[in-house]
């Protein structure tokens, strides 16, 4: 917790005689310096790193890794330079990639101790002064006004309208309201209206505070500490992947050990035995995947890229498509993150308004869905002048896209004004403005004094019950004053508070004398014109986003520190709760999830859809409590707040218009629109991205392990061998780049997101592929073989028998490689010509084995000689077996778990 935790819950008096300062003086010069030296600069701590040659050494550290690296020192010790060159070059590629990973922790705590970086207004020694903000010290006299960023946590003992945004800290949409009351201590930093913190941007108004906390101390040095304290998690890519090494690793190591054993067992040379041995393990190893994985991954960044999610680091392309749980921030995420008047009540009735945003774009209906008569309705045309002149915001219009200067809650009467066809500036033409009483929490509404012609009109715009306070009668719709009915007023007010709206009410007076323009005067002599009821409203395709994910099998969570009331009518709008009054249990404050016991917390966190009101040490205990329970999480966010959880979730998703730079570089994918439908996107792609990797590993294994066994069994039973290990080297090499990986580039297949999240304790291999793999490995050992010994049964010399044996293997893989084009469907209901890559691949890879086989230096060094048309008729032959074998496999596969569902 931080120093300033609990100096809300003092008096003014009580913080300055604390710290030992002056509310007036401030601190003395000589005073500064000495706490400068004892408390330290105003800065976020730089975390300790590892050192550049550590950093580098770690992406070394994997068992695929090593076994890449003894791979390329075998093959640069048979003299196959080129072969160690591009398995070197793979393992080079794969530490960059690691290493540029590795780096964002520092960046994202390097964009926090940006945030607190600015100059300062102090006193000290009774006079002003303009200090860098790291020279702030406990016990500073800090002056704030308008669009300053508060350089620490402060205390305020004076205010004069001050309001602060504080959305990036605490996640509320709307600037607070700030005073110097005294407050319990229990209160949440959200609520704390005393306090102004550190990182947060002063809207209006000014005021004067004693710093209380400086750098590590703040509210936001606790998130920079949270943030650096949230643990990287593996993806279940890269899980899967490290598990499947290590197994890949064992494997390995153990059949070229028993191929060695059994060629010692036989007498055989030990030298030559264990050459066969390590050649067994060269051929084992699947040097492409590496290769594979990146390459598939980076293409899955170009797809979403081009849907507007950039991906920040590239295991996180597949971790969408295993998602379980999206944690979703409310403001600017599910919302446009732009005050909005949905409702307008007058005495005579409802009126709708539609549009969303800032844009004014949108008419104003009446309950009969035709336009409300704004000019012909008294009431409602008053309302609407009251809400755009009473107001001190302005609309911004640049390069088409529509802004607030001011507070949003104005700017959303603006532009309600607007769709009526009322524009403000036209409006202040008319009616210049005199006098104003301003807005403050004390008084709770702003009134303002206009030359109407040779009349003095008021209006005013406020709380609903200081405006009743303030009216006597109220406007009808032909312009006549009727008495107050307050009871009516209320009873609508509540009614549009219960659907989450915030409500403001308007009221005006004609005629007026300026001399009585003050709060006194006003009590009781203004006409109630009616309520305007606003909101952030969801973003056009929250709705139909959130039911997709539910269709896929995802759940979605809100949690927001804005009140639990709007969270709700946010929740129900966007489909995360059936209606407006959710099921016990469905919405949870921060403070009921702090009240929850240890064992209660993990089921209580699964049942719930909201949270609300929440900090961001609760947010971060969220994500770990829902990781706990076995899912993988998506955090999305934009404000700093967020950057501890979206830095713990096994994806952060940061919004990239709306976002805080710490909350990007916090990110492993930043929505470049901020628009959370686009992240059902992404996980459609992400799972593309997985299915493709799943098909590539499925498809190059069945070789890896033939060639393997081959050299085994030729050992054990003192056979010559029927491929070499150069051989063995190019198999490999080129059909992973010709035609594995051309996989990377297949189409999504149909009801890809119909299907529920992957289990995240499901291997990368389910059984069912596994018993395919040994499938068709057995067939590609048995066949290769047989062919090698008819070929030498025919008269054909042994490189004519090991070409044979060569072919063998690329156009079983080939003809497998259509077949792993869907592992549950038949090539042919996918398209043989959909992914025309592979097509072209085929076609290469059919050239460079004309080449290997017919011409006279590729002879030479690999040891092949040309074969004859019988010989390719029984590969051909073999390479459709094994395709109908695998097509069968599959038909009964599915048929079993049909009967199962």
């Amino acid at each position: 917790m931080s120093e300033s935790a609990t100096h809300h819950g003092l008096a003014a008096h009580e913080v300055v005689l604390l710290l030992e300062t002056d509310p007036h003086r401030g601190l003395s010069g000589g005073e500064a310096a000495e706490r400068l030296q004892r408390f330290g600069p105003n800065t976020l701590p730089v975390a300790a790193g590892g050192g550049l040659l550590l950093r580098v050494l770690r992406q070394f550290h994997h068992p695929l890794i090593y076994v890449l690296l003894a791979a390329g020192l075998v093959t640069a010790g048979l003299q196959e330079y080129v072969d160690s060159a591009v398995i070197f070059g793979v393992v080079v590629v794969n530490a960059v990639v690691g290493f540029i990973q590795e780096s964002k922790a520092e960046a994202a705590l390097e964009g926090l101790r940006s945030m607190v970086r600015t100059q300062a207004k102090v006193i000290r020694g009774g006079h002003e002064h303009t200090v860098p903000s790291e020279d702030l010290v406990p016990g500073d006299l800090v002056l704030l006004e308008s669009g300053d960023k508060a350089p620490a946590d402060l205390r305020l003992v004076r205010v004069t309208e001050l309001r602060v945004n504080e959305s990036a800290l605490t996640g509320e949409s709307v600037p607070v309201h700030k005073d110097a009351v005294v407050l319990p201590e229990a209160t949440p930093v959200a609520d704390r209206r005393n306090m102004v913190y550190s990182g947060t941007l002063v809207t209006a108004g000014h005021g004067a505070g004693i710093a209380v906390a400086t750098g590590a101390e703040t509210e936001l040095g606790e998130i920079h500490r949270l943030v650096g304290a949230a643990e990287t998690l593996m993806t279940p890519l890269t899980a899967k992947l490290a598990w499947f090494s290590k197994v890949l690793t064992i494997a390995i190591l153990g059949l070229a050990a028993a191929t060695f054993a059994a060629g010692l067992l036989r007498r055989q040379d030990a030298v030559e035995t264990f050459t066969a041995a390590i050649a067994l393990a060269v051929g084992a190893i699947p040097e492409g995947l590496p290769a594979a994985v990146t390459i598939t991954l980076a293409i899955g960044v170009f797809r979403m890229a081009k849907r507007r999610a950039v991906i920040r680091r590239l295991p996180a392309v597949e971790t969408l498509g295993s998602t379980t749980v999206i944690c979703s921030d409310k403001t600017g995420t599910l919302t446009e993150n732009q005050m909005t008047v949905q409702m307008i009540w007058t005495p005579d009735g409802m009126v709708e308004v539609t549009g969303t945003g800032y844009a004014p774009d949108g008419v104003l209906q009446d309950r009969d869905g035709g336009p409300a008569p704004v000019n012909a309705h008294a009431a409602l045309r008053w309302s609407l002048i009251a809400g755009a002149c009473c107001n001190d915001a302005a609309l911004s219009h640049d390069d088409g896209h529509w802004s607030v200067v001011g507070d949003p809650t104005e700017g959303a009467m603006l532009v309600v004004a607007a769709k009526a066809g009322l524009d403000a500036e036209r409006l202040a033409a008319g009616m210049p403005r005199v006098a104003v009483i301003p807005f403050s929490s004390e008084r709770q509404y702003m009134a303002t004094l206009h030359r109407d012609g040779a009349d003095q009109v008021v209006l005013a715009k406020g709380a609903v019950e200081r405006m009743l306070e303030l009216s006597s009668t109220q406007l009808d719709a032909d312009g006549v004053l009727c008495p107050l009915d307050r009871a009516t007023v209320l009873r609508a007010a509540d009614l549009l508070s219960a659907r989450g709206l915030r409500v403001l009410a308007t009221a005006v007076r004609a005629g007026s004398d300026p001399a009585e323009f003050d709060d006194d005067a006003l009590a009781g002599t203004l006409a109630f014109t009616g309520l305007q009821a606003m909101l952030d409203p969801p973003r056009g395709a929250a709705s139909s986003a959130v039911a997709a994910c539910h269709t896929a099998g995802i759940a979605v969570k809100m949690i927001t520190g804005d009140h639990a009331g709007t969270a709700a009518a946010i929740g129900a709008k966007v489909g995360l709760l059936d209606d407006a009054e959710p099921a016990a249990g469905a919405v949870l404050t921060g403070a009921e999830l702090a009240a929850l016991s240890g064992d209660d917390y993990p089921d209580a966190v699964d049942r719930a859809a909201l949270f609300a009101r929440v900090s961001p040490e609760q947010k971060l205990r969220l994500v770990q409590a829902l990781q706990a329970r076995g899912h993988v999480v998506a955090m999305t966010g934009d404000g700093v707040n967020d950057a501890p959880a979206l830095r713990q979730a096994n994806i952060g998703v940061a919004m990239g218009l709306g976002g805080t730079e710490v909350a990007k570089d916090a990110a492993d994918m930043v929505l470049t629109d901020d628009d959370f439908a686009t992240i059902e996107a992404a996980v459609e792609e992400g799972r593309g991205v997985f299915d493709n990797l799943t098909k590539f590993i499925t498809w190059t294994l069945p070789t890896n392990i033939g060639e393997g066994l081959v050299i085994l069994v030729a050992i054990a039973a003192g056979a010559t061998l029927p491929i070499l290990p150069t051989q063995i080297l190019w198999i490999n090499m080129t059909t992973a780049i010709a035609l594995g990986l051309m996989l990377a580039f297949e189409p999504k297949e149909a009801g890809i997101m119909t299907r529920p999240p992957r289990d995240p304790d499901q291997p990368l291999l389910t059984r069912g592929l596994v018993a395919r793999i040994l499938l068709v490995a057995t067939m590609l050992v048995a066949t290769a073989w047989w062919l090698f010994e008819w070929e030498i049964g025919k008269g054909a010399s042994v490189e004519a028998a090991r070409t044979a044996a060569l072919n063998l293997f690329v156009v079983v893989e080939a003809f497998y490689l259509f077949s792993c084009r869907s592992l549950t469907h038949s090539a042919f209901r996918i398209g043989i010509f959909s992914n025309r890559w592979i097509v072209v691949g085929v076609m290469v890879q059919a050239v460079a084995q004309l080449a290997i086989t017919y011409l006279p230096a590729m002879n030479t060094v690999f040891g092949t000689a040309p074969i004859g048309a019988p010989a390719w008729t029984r590969i051909f032959a073999v390479a459709t077996a094994v395709s109908l074998v695998v097509a069968v496999d599959k038909l009964l596969r599915s048929g079993r778990c049909a009967h199962r569902s």
